[in-house]
């Protein structure tokens, strides 16, 4: 019976030994375990935590990259104001894609990447403000040069107005000075006997009498000068004797230059009717028509024709 006992109680030592020896084992290895899944799990954790600042990143840049290149191609004018904050922010830009391109990254570097993202998302809101500002000040001075553009436009019809006003003042007092031509006669005249007579005869003809009358109730003049054109059936013009007179030429009103035949040069008061007449002479005289012009200040006061046949 005694050696009964002592078996019972040297067995019931021996399981209690290895119940005791199991429960230590295994709970070194649940010890060991749960150390390895929460190292695995502070992996992971780090590892999103990574992905997420990525995407947050990756998102911040495309929105950046869409407004620097609206800033590049509409702002221009700026680049100078706008230079130092966009090398701030491509140097921080780069400071970030060295942190998270970087193998095995640290607690340390992925909390300093957050706060690089963080004050470039700050960067960026502020590039966006300052862009709308300008924006918003581009509008404005075009809204201005629109106004100042229309006004020019309306000042510029203004003066064309007042221009075209002044050349009919202009023109309205030039021909107050310019002398009204009448009873103009220009007669073909064959002399016979001493006598003359008025023919329509080129083969007759011996010379062109010329006579009208002229009169100005603005102004008088010490010397006025009237000019004669006669143009002959040929188109030319037929040349006074006189070398001089032949070889000059009057000027026109719109600034041009003609050969005259005869310049007629007589004192003048105002208001009086001043008839003149002279004579020219020509070595053949042509069949078909002449054609006598006056001037007078580069203007045409008459113009009357003969035919010749």
């Amino acid at each position: 019976m005694k050696d009964i006992k002592t078996l019972l109680l040297v067995l019931l030592s021996t399981g209690l030994v290895g119940t005791w020896v199991y429960h230590l084992y295994d709970k070194t290895q649940y010890s060991s375990r749960i150390k390895e899944v929460y190292i695995k799990d502070s992996t992971a954790v780090a590892q999103g935590i990574q992905d997420s600042l990525q995407k947050i990143y990756s998102a911040t840049i495309n929105i950046l990259d869409t407004r620097l290149d609206s800033t590049r191609t509409t702002a221009d004018s700026l680049k100078n104001q706008l230079g130092s904050k966009l090398n701030e922010i491509y140097t921080l830009k780069n400071e970030i894609d060295g942190i998270l391109k970087k193998r095995g990254a640290s607690s340390a570097d992925l909390l300093l990447a957050r706060e690089k993202i963080a004050a470039l998302q700050q960067m960026v809101d502020e590039l966006k403000g300052q862009k709308d500002s300008m924006e918003q000040e581009k509008q404005r001075l075009s809204d201005v040069m629109l106004q100042l553009s229309g006004e020019i436009v309306g000042l510029q019809q203004n003066m064309k107005k007042l221009d075209e006003e002044n050349k009919s003042l202009i023109e309205k007092v030039n021909l107050a000075s310019v002398f009204v031509a009448s009873e103009i006669k220009f007669s073909p005249v064959t002399v016979k006997n001493d006598k003359e007579q008025e023919t329509n005869l080129a083969k007759k003809t011996s010379k062109l009498v010329i006579s009208f009358a002229v009169q100005n109730n603005v102004n008088e003049y010490k010397n006025a000068d009237v000019y004669v054109m006669i143009i002959q059936p040929n188109g030319k013009l037929l040349k006074n004797d006189d070398v001089w007179e032949a070889s000059s030429m009057m000027s026109l009103h719109n600034g041009s230059k003609m050969n005259f035949t005869r310049k007629v040069r007589f004192e003048y008061l105002k208001g009086e009717a001043k008839r003149l007449i002279f004579s020219l002479n020509a070595p053949a005289y042509e069949k078909g028509n002449y054609t006598l012009q006056i001037y007078h200040n580069g203007y045409m006061i008459g113009q009357v024709t003969k035919t010749l046949i």
